[in-house]
Formats: C-alpha cells, sequence, structure tokens
C-alpha cells in the first residue's frame, strides 16, 4: 500500500452526524502526494469542491499538484444527505534546480516545422489521461517499473541551455537500453505510441479514477491501447527515444491533471538521485 499516514477529522469542527460516518484517508498530505480515502456505500466526496468518484464499496482518490496551496477541502454527503467537511493542512515543499547545458539547439527550442505535431501529441495525451475509468487498482498499491539510480527527481526546475524550462514532472531512472519495464500497477493502457517527438516510445495506464502512470523514451512497446494488464507485468523495455541525452525511463504518475510524485507512492528507493 502507499507510505501513509491515516488522517482523521483534522481542523474542522465534528458534528454529532459526521461522527456516525466512516471516513479514512491514507496517504501523503503534501505537494505531489495521493490520497486514498474510505467511506460509507453511497457517499459522494468532493475535493477542494471538485467531484469526485466514488467506488460501490466507499473508495475514492484524490491528489496534489507540485505546486498546489496549502490547505484542502474534502467534503463528505452521506447517502441520507447529512455533510462533513475536512480541512487539511498541505505541506509545501522546496524543489531543486537541475542544469542541463551544451544540448542540441532543437532539443531546446524546437524547430517551427514541429510545433503542430508537439501540440497535436500534447492533445492526445491530455486525452487519454482524461478518462476515468471505473476501477480501484490504485488503492492496492504500486510497484517500480524498473530498479536503477535515479537522475532525476519529482519537481525539480530544469534548465536547459541556460533557458528555464517546465519543472520536470516525474523520475528518471538510469538503467541501460532493453532493460524490462513492468506495469506499476494493474489497468487499461489508454496510450502505446513508439514515436511522440519530445516523449518517443510512451505508454499511460489508467488506474481507475483519475489515476494514471506515464513511461517515457522506451525502445519497444509490448502493450496496445484498450489492453489489460496487471501489477508487474512487462509492457516494453528502457530506450533513448524522443528528447533525451542517453537511455533512461522517466517515470510519472497523474491524478487528473495534477502531476504526482512517484517517490511518494512508491516503496523506497535504493538509490538517492544525483542532481
Amino acid at each position: 500500500m502507499l507510505r501513509a499516514v491515516l488522517l482523521l477529522c483534522c481542523c474542522a469542527a465534528v458534528t454529532p452526524l459526521a461522527q456516525a460516518q466512516s471516513l479514512k484517508m491514507d496517504g501523503q498530505w503534501e505537494q505531489g502526494g495521493l490520497i486514498v480515502g474510505q467511506t460509507d456505500a453511497g457517499a459522494q466526496v468532493w475535493f477542494n469542491e471538485q467531484a469526485l468518484p466514488v467506488s460501490s464499496d466507499g473508495v475514492f482518490v484524490f491528489g496534489f499538484h507540485r505546486d498546489d496551496p496549502a490547505l484542502a477541502s474534502i467534503r463528505v454527503r452521506d447517502a441520507q444527505g447529512h455533510e462533513h467537511t475536512e480541512t487539511h493542512s498541505v505541506a509545501q515543499r522546496d524543489y531543486p534546480v537541475q542544469r542541463i547545458d551544451g544540448l542540441p539547439d532543437k532539443m531546446v527550442t524546437p524547430p517551427k516545422a514541429v510545433l503542430d505535431r508537439i501540440a497535436d501529441d500534447a492533445n492526445r495525451v491530455k486525452a487519454a489521461r482524461s478518462h476515468e475509468l471505473p476501477r480501484t487498482d490504485f488503492a492496492d498499491g504500486f510497484v517500480w517499473p524498473v530498479q536503477g539510480p535515479l537522475s532525476s527527481v519529482y519537481g525539480s526546475q530544469r534548465i536547459l541551455n541556460g533557458v528555464p524550462k517546465q519543472p520536470h514532472y516525474g523520475v528518471d531512472i538510469a538503467v541501460p537500453t532493453g532493460t524490462p519495464i513492468v506495469a506499476s500497477a494493474g489497468g487499461v493502457v489508454e496510450m502505446a505510441d513508439p514515436d511522440l517527438y519530445y516523449t518517443g516510445g510512451t505508454v499511460i495506464i489508467d488506474h481507475g479514477a483519475g489515476v494514471s502512470s506515464t513511461y517515457l523514451h522506451m525502445s519497444r512497446l509490448d502493450v496496445k491501447p484498450g489492453q489489460e494488464v496487471k501489477r508487474g507485468q512487462t509492457i516494453g523495455a528502457v530506450g533513448a527515444t524522443g528528447r533525451v541525452t542517453g537511455p533512461h525511463l522517466c517515470f510519472r504518475y497523474n491524478w487528473r491533471e495534477s502531476r504526482l510524485d512517484p517517490q511518494l507512492l512508491l516503496p523506497t528507493h535504493g538509490e538517492s538521485a544525483t542532481l
């Protein structure tokens, strides 16, 4: 399961009606974290006024983006219409800066001829992550897709050839081309494309309720869109496709549009990041 602590009813007053409700939330209450909740069957749940899907047995999930604010609101309405709201603190983080120099100009500023392709790639990735399948694979926990040294971590601000770029939204695992990659959790493949401009061979797996994992720069894809996979199943191999300086797996999680920190969701990794 997620490395987590159980947090109950903090910061908000608890009414007698709320005391009768069952509500548990496990996970990391910090930027990049994921929270898996359990409430009564038939209840409705809102996170910061976003309606969340709740499974038939009361499981729900939400996550925090890299720059989310310091407070989060969770509202629950049970099957009888009784409501309860909790406010939780969200730990704010400082992120490292990663400078990479000596890159070819086209890797820092893409030529105009490929801008349409880049925009199309981005729209397809967004569409693949927009599905919210009625699954709860995310609640069964995650495993590392490969084992190896981390060469970059979540949230780091990248400066390429002196030009500030988007923060890094995953972890880079530096392992050789051909190293097998496994699915971090069970789910359904939403994208399997061998040649996106920036990310090369790319696989996106939907784990239910807006939670997805993404595997980038792959040299080989062993799955197809619509295919159901199990946790630990081989889905392809590490490569150096797309915009890279060498072979590695860039691995990411999303909850809806929020980018999550893989190191908060996964068992402690044995290798330290080198920045």
